[in-house]
């Protein structure tokens, strides 16, 4: 049996929701259907779900759809975004995929007429896996298995248990190698506050990348680099 597609719906029109929802959920071959009536939710319901696909407007309340792709851009560059929108002008357009859309739909719009976006979007991806089912992450001689909180090394027959932040933390750091990942971003995924400038916090996050990088010392070409006013970075030379 082959396993739905789970979709994040970021719209604040409660009507075209409740239709778009209930349509693709009774296609067949089905869908699972996460709603979220702004950015701002949309940003909370991605962190919780991790959805195969994101289909969200661009114009609504307390975060918008570029505002939310963008902090979604940081820290995942593989999850296809589609943005729809009745007032995309050319600008907004060029922006958002800047952003790193990966296409744009016009309201109003039909759920099969999604439906049938999404699967060309996902042909386009066919052969890859839509996310780490397995939750492991390769780099050097190290496999992090984030969902069991270890960090593994045969090469130097060492097995490290990491605590759920430290495995949370790598693991930001793992699916974005050699890119900088924005201290604010690693804050908000591991902490329950997006405020970075948190004394505490900020000097925790400094105490949990000091073990991190000793549990990196077997392996000369991977490092966690610190990019001054920018972020950090896992880099695997």
């Amino acid at each position: 049996m082959e396993n739905k597609i789970k979709l994040l719906l970021v719209e604040d029109d409660i009507t075209l929701t409740y239709v778009v929802k209930n349509t693709l959920e009774g296609l067949i071959g089905g869908y699972e259907v996460i709603t979220a009536a702004n950015g701002q939710e949309g940003l909370k319901a991605y962190k919780e779900h991790r959805p195969d696909i994101i289909i969200s407007d661009v114009e609504m309340p307390e975060m918008n759809g570029l505002q939310m792709l963008e902090r979604i851009r940081e820290v995942d560059c593989d999850t296809p975004i589609l943005l729809a929108s009745a007032l995309g002008t050319p600008t907004d357009v060029t922006n958002g995929y800047k952003l790193g859309a990966d296409n744009y739909v016009k309201k109003p719009f039909v759920a099969e007429e999604l439906d049938a976006h999404i699967h060309a979007l996902l042909k386009l991806r066919k052969g890859q896996p839509l996310r780490n089912e397995t939750n492991c992450y390769y780099f050097g001689d190290y496999k992090l298995d984030a969902e069991h909180a270890t960090l593994k090394n045969d090469k130097a027959g060492k097995n490290v248990v990491l605590s759920r932040r430290e495995a949370g933390i790598l693991k930001l750091l793992a699916q974005n190698k050699n890119q900088v990942v924005k201290r604010g971003a690693i804050v908000s995924h591991n902490w329950e506050t997006e405020d970075e400038n948190d004394y505490f916090i900020s000097r925790s996050l400094d105490t949990y990348l000091v073990k991190l990088r000793k549990c990196l010392e077997d392996d000369p070409t991977v490092s966690i680099k610190t990019v001054r006013g920018v972020g950090l970075m896992l880099v695997e030379e």
